[in-house]
């Protein structure tokens, strides 16, 4: 086996995580599954309830951020107990995929149920929902139609009118592999170095915080994912959903390629002590059940057609989504972090 070398720093965070959560090794293997999921519990404990209910199968679950449950995984190795690892990017799942802690799947319910697209080739990992990295305007600052591609953030006439998110961001980075894969390298670069000129402020916070800074007048454009704004107009959080009712959503390139969309999604670890519970698990969350459940709670967008949308999203239209294969962007993700470098971009 390849010997894994951790900073301090790692070994820290992974010690952590293991000191503050762990599963019940004496449990029945044959009636659980185990799940890492950088998912927050609140977004799919309803999902997992569900399965529990069809099935008998008891899940448990770890929570962590994405790089530590990683380098726990590596960590671990054959010794892991984790049978799934979910999480919220394309990224991070060819992260997991690249180092090895994957194994490929085949399963005719997910060929079927999981658009090509949204899926790994090799089977290693599978898309379960879908969220757009869109544009919002400030209703009162921006004309309906002033600016509607992601090449539009370049323009000089947006200087010093823009919010977004730090370049660490995985949303981000994905953002930009699709912008290298379009449109090629030099074009991808220099995009990016006119966005940076074009900031209001230096990237902070998450996408809630890049919306209701557009509200507060500190900037005119953003950029974020759907399912944010849709937790923001729906929440319970009377200042949130404020800030959303002064913002237009946009959808970017629909004369062109489409919006950029990408998945939360999950892959069966190397290490499975349950694969045939993790798999169907898995083929479960790809379900009509359970896409009507991530359309309706989460605020997401199902894997295919004819599941009904929650209200909140349904009212943002219909909408045309780019449709590369998401392995192809986020091939792409560390000459995005490269360009974020060179360009400024913290």
């Amino acid at each position: 086996m390849k010997k894994i070398s951790l900073s301090k720093t790692a070994l820290s965070l992974v010690a952590g995580i293991v000191g503050l959560t762990s599963f019940n090794m004496n449990a029945n293997a044959a009636e659980e599954v185990n799940i890492y999921s950088y998912r927050k519990e609140v977004l799919i404990r309803p999902l997992l309830d569900r399965f529990t209910e069809n099935t008998g199968i008891k899940v448990n679950l770890v929570n962590g951020k994405a790089d530590v449950l990683l380098e726990r995984l590596k960590s671990e190795g054959m010794n892991s107990p984790a049978d799934i690892l979910i999480t919220a990017d394309v990224g991070r799942l060819i992260r997991a995929e690249d180092a090895g802690v994957l194994q490929s799947v085949e399963s005719d319910t997910l060929s079927k149920l999981i658009p090509a697209q949204y899926r790994d080739p090799k089977g290693q990992w599978f898309g379960l929902s879908l969220r757009s990295r869109v544009i919002f305007t400030a209703k009162d600052r921006v004309k309906p139609g002033e600016i509607t591609t992601y090449e539009d953030l370049a323009d000089p006439k947006w200087a010093s009118r823009i919010c977004i998110r730090s370049s660490g961001n995985i949303y981000n980075q994905s953002l930009l592999g699709s912008l290298i894969e379009h449109n090629g390298k030099e074009k991808a670069a220099a995009w990016t170095k006119a966005v940076v000129d074009n900031l209001a402020r230096k990237p902070q916070g998450g996408d809630r915080d890049q919306i209701k800074a557009v509200a507060a007048g500190e900037c005119d454009v953003a950029v974020g994912n759907t399912y944010y704004f849709g937790r923001m107009q729906a929440g319970k959080d009377a200042a949130q959903k404020a800030a959303a009712d002064k913002v237009e959503l946009v959808w970017p390139n629909q004369d062109g390629r489409g919006a950029h969309v990408n998945i939360s999604g999950a892959g069966v670890t190397k290490s499975a002590k349950n694969k045939e519970n993790a798999v169907k698990l898995i083929e479960f969350l790809a379900s009509d059940e359970a896409q009507a459940i991530y359309a309706k709670d989460v605020f997401e967008y199902p894997l295919r057609d004819g599941i009904e949308l929650s209200p909140t999203v349904a009212a943002w239209g219909k909408f045309k989504a780019d449709d590369i294969e998401l392995a192809k962007f986020a091939t792409h993700q560390k000459e995005a972090v490269k360009m974020f470098d060179q360009a400024g971009w913290r």
